[in-house]
């Protein structure tokens, strides 16, 4: 289904790529550490390292080198910013001069919501039919719009481990198992409509009430695949709770979430830190009161504030 989303500026990864002759395979360092060649990551990253050396016509091996500002694979969309990166890297050393669209679909390549992390701001990723149909694009108005909402978001991290299954997995389990699948595709349909009536309307309020009944449509459909996939954990829904309490006292807050236990809430920039001041004391006081604080396991919650980020840049350095 074709979808919304919103770029940030301190949700990013770096990402450097050099093509040599002298390289007997390709190589990739995450984070400072050297990934097996065994790993399903490094395999990813090759396979959109071949696309690239097909489309530029070179066999050359390539050495990656990445850092996530994000947390690696625990629900914060760090494998978007991940194949942006890479897939504009990697184009750009193998000397090809791709137009943002064809950024766009090379992105989706490596992973589905990487499509839309090229552009800055608000955009849509369109599900198409096949691959040239299938693209990410700003919104219409896109500068204006976001000057009219105003948006930041107060970024919840609850766990930033690796999450024990992979967002793919989860939507091939979701996909093939989960009865209420379609259902929430088609429910998505309209919300999106919504969501995009409301951007245009600067309506804060009606995108933040669908963008939240989305996310816990999804959530709700991955609980309902066979084995279950479930992220909320204790101390995500004490952030819900807050969340929601908060709304009731007046505050412009909505909760969205992806495939992890992180919270990401949607605000006015004009109260993001006053609002997450708040949200902090909430769920601090909610943790305290609860098992959560008592469990060996126990991580204290960090609380950030994003604003909407640029499109996707390249450095000549990097070539």
């Amino acid at each position: 289904t074709s979808s919304l989303s919103l770029t940030l500026s301190d949700l990013s990864t770096t990402t450097s790529v050099s093509f040599a002759n002298n390289l007997e395979q390709d190589t990739f360092t995450l984070d400072n550490e050297k990934i097996s060649p065994s790993a399903k990551t490094f395999r990813r990253v090759v396979a959109m390292l071949d696309l690239v050396r097909e489309i530029a016509g070179i066999s050359m091996k390539a050495s990656v080198i990445s850092h996530n500002i994000v947390p690696t694979a625990a629900g914060l969309a760090s494998s978007a910013s991940g194949f942006a990166a890479l897939a504009s890297a990697a184009s750009y050393a193998a000397g090809l001069n791709l137009t943002p669209r064809e950024l766009s679909r090379l992105a989706r390549r490596g992973s589905g919501s990487a499509c839309r992390s090229i552009f800055g701001g608000l955009s849509i990723w369109h599900a198409g039919c096949d691959d040239e149909t299938s693209y990410a694009e700003p919104i219409e108005n896109a500068q204006v719009a976001l000057k009219n909402l105003n948006l930041a978001m107060i970024v919840v991290t609850l766990d930033d481990s690796k999450k024990p299954i992979s967002s793919r997995e989860a939507m091939r389990r979701t996909v093939e198992t989960s009865p209420t699948y379609m259902q929430w595709v088609e429910q998505s349909k309209d919300d999106l409509e919504i969501a995009k009536n409301a951007i245009q309307r600067a309506d804060i309020e009606q995108l933040g009430e669908v963008v939240e009944r989305n996310a816990f449509g999804m959530h709700e459909t991955m609980h309902n695949a066979v084995p279950s996939v479930n992220y909320l954990t204790s101390s995500t829904h004490i952030v819900l709770e807050a969340v929601k309490n908060m709304r009731k006292d007046g505050w412009l807050v909505w909760s969205t979430m992806d495939a992890g236990p992180n919270v990401k809430v949607l605000t006015s920039g004009d109260d993001a830190y006053r609002a997450m001041c708040q949200l902090r004391s909430r769920v601090e006081d909610g943790l305290r009161n609860s098992s959560v604080f008592c469990n060996t396991e126990y991580c204290e919650p960090k609380f950030a504030i994003a604003l909407p980020g640029d499109a996707v840049t390249v450095s000549t350095s990097l070539k």
